[in-house]
């Protein structure tokens, strides 16, 4: 018996970190294996996203919402383990509130924290922290972040934050922050960090891809004062607003930051032992395609040759007046006359025009198909390492992530 017991013991993580890839279907992790491939050698080298698969997840919401899930509904699922409509957070379809992964954590001593490139308070962040009946209520769940008593919360959002509710927290006992830069000094929890007014910068604009991997080197740093253990959820939020936009050269770079992310998480696993990592995506968005047009090639090398967002370069070329030779570089490749002549007609329309203009040249070149500009159904790919990984192998749905998980906490602390 006591061994039996022993066993259970060694199998439960004392930590537990869930990674969620905003938007990052199949496709996306398919197309971050070519971005990253040296071309001098015959194999395409694995990524980290190979070496961790393990299975898959369906992602759709309650039957009131159909097949296609939003953030909010799937993060809410990953969070309670319960199915709900789109635009829920951690409520259920009659809007009472669900307990979340963060909730029961903080109730058995655990520490808790979120890592996050976009505003702190989006939905899936605020389905792991709170409950509201719509992920649009951005200010209510922003105050709603101060009885949480999560420890650490790191990524964007200033502008949701009044100074008076900035005050509330720092009566509590969080240090404030707003410059990356600042991390460095922080060193215990609690933190409030809101280092941009909404979401991050670009990964693509702001190189190397490490803000959101420092963003969760510190959390683990925190986290992990507590001798009891922690949850921790980190998510590369801005893949999706990427897929949103069809832009492919900003979600490559995206995914590059986000992979940054889970390696280092995968290192504190490997050194600690006690640690389960799961990644996984909320759903698929913008229907991307590795290939397109009946063409039987994709060309990853046109993405790394861009050198700033589509909406950067479109910004650039609407402030200059000898604007194509800026284009040219940032773009990495040197437009058609034909095609400099829809750029023309494009930047006369202002910066929104130019740069989708811009994501379908480069669509065109790097020849990347999209389907659409929401979400699809299709099912998302599940990773995992650590004690209890094993729980996430095979075809499982969003809810029963969930419910391993919980299965996962400790019963109770000493």
């Amino acid at each position: 018996m006591a061994n039996n017991a022993q066993n259970i013991s060694q199998s439960r993580p004392k930590n537990i970190i869930i990674m969620i890839g905003d938007g990052m279907g199949p496709a996306y992790t398919s197309g971050y294996r070519y971005y990253k491939d040296n071309p001098e050698t015959e194999e395409v080298e694995q990524t980290v996203f190979d070496r961790l698969l393990v299975g898959m997840a369906s992602t759709y919401p309650a039957r009131v919402s159909g097949y296609v899930t939003d953030s909010a509904a799937a993060a809410t699922a990953l969070s309670t383990g319960f199915k709900s409509y789109n635009g829920a957070i951690s409520v259920d379809v009659e809007k009472r509130e669900l307990a979340t992964l963060l909730e029961k954590a903080k109730a058995l001593g655990l520490s808790t924290g979120v890592a996050v490139s976009s505003q702190v308070n989006h939905a899936t962040p605020a389905a792991f922290l709170t409950h509201s009946e719509s992920r649009k209520n951005y200010t209510e769940i922003a105050e709603r972040y101060l009885d949480t008593d999560a420890d650490v919360i790191l990524g964007g959002g200033q502008r949701y934050f009044s100074e008076e509710l900035i005050n509330k927290f720092t009566a509590k006992g969080y240090q404030h922050i707003t410059e990356m830069s600042q991390l460095d000094s922080v060193t215990t929890p609690k933190v409030l960090g809101l280092l941009a007014d909404v979401q991050l910068p670009w990964v693509i604009n702001n190189k190397p891809a490490n803000q959101l991997s420092l963003l969760t080197q510190k959390s683990l740093e925190l986290l992990s004062q507590n001798p009891n253990g922690f949850v921790l959820l980190v998510e590369g939020s801005l893949i999706d607003w990427a897929g949103h936009s069809n832009d492919i050269a900003t979600a490559m770079a995206e995914m590059d930051g986000f992979a940054h992310s889970i390696e280092v998480v995968e290192q504190f696993v490997r050194q600690q032992k006690d640690t389960l990592m799961i990644v996984t995506a909320d759903h698929n968005t913008g229907g991307l395609s590795v290939g397109a047009n009946g063409e039987y090639a994709w060309k990853p090398e046109v993405l790394q040759r861009v050198k700033s967002s589509p909406d950067m370069i479109a910004a650039k070329a609407i402030a200059a007046q000898e604007w194509q030779p800026i284009v040219t570089d940032l773009l990495g490749f040197e437009p058609k006359i034909q095609e400099f002549a829809t750029l023309t007609n494009a930047r006369m329309q202002g910066n929104e025009a130019m740069a989708i203009a811009l994501r379908k040249l480069i669509d065109i070149y790097s020849n990347t198909g999209w389907t659409t500009e929401g979400h699809t159904g299709g099912d998302v790919q599940v990773f995992a390492s650590g004690p209890g990984a094993k729980l996430f192998s095979g075809h499982q749905d969003n809810i029963d992530i969930a419910n391993k998980i919980f299965s996962l906490l400790p019963t109770s602390v000493q």
